[in-house]
């Protein structure tokens, strides 16, 4: 969901994989930045979700 051009919201992750929201956002900053050193990129846009995407 990441690798998608137009990236996930945390309301997407939590929907796919049954997690908590502290639990997806954990992950990402947790598993996926710091362990696996990817490049994830968290925009907000007026009006919008917080849209999480890998660079």
């Amino acid at each position: 969901m990441l690798r998608r051009p137009e990236g996930a919201t945390l309301a997407q992750i939590c929907a796919s994989t049954g997690w908590l929201r502290h639990s997806a956002r954990g992950v990402i900053s947790g598993g996926l930045k710091k362990k696996l050193g990817l490049a994830v990129v968290s925009e907000k846009e007026a009006g919008s979700d917080r849209v999480y995407r890998l660079r």
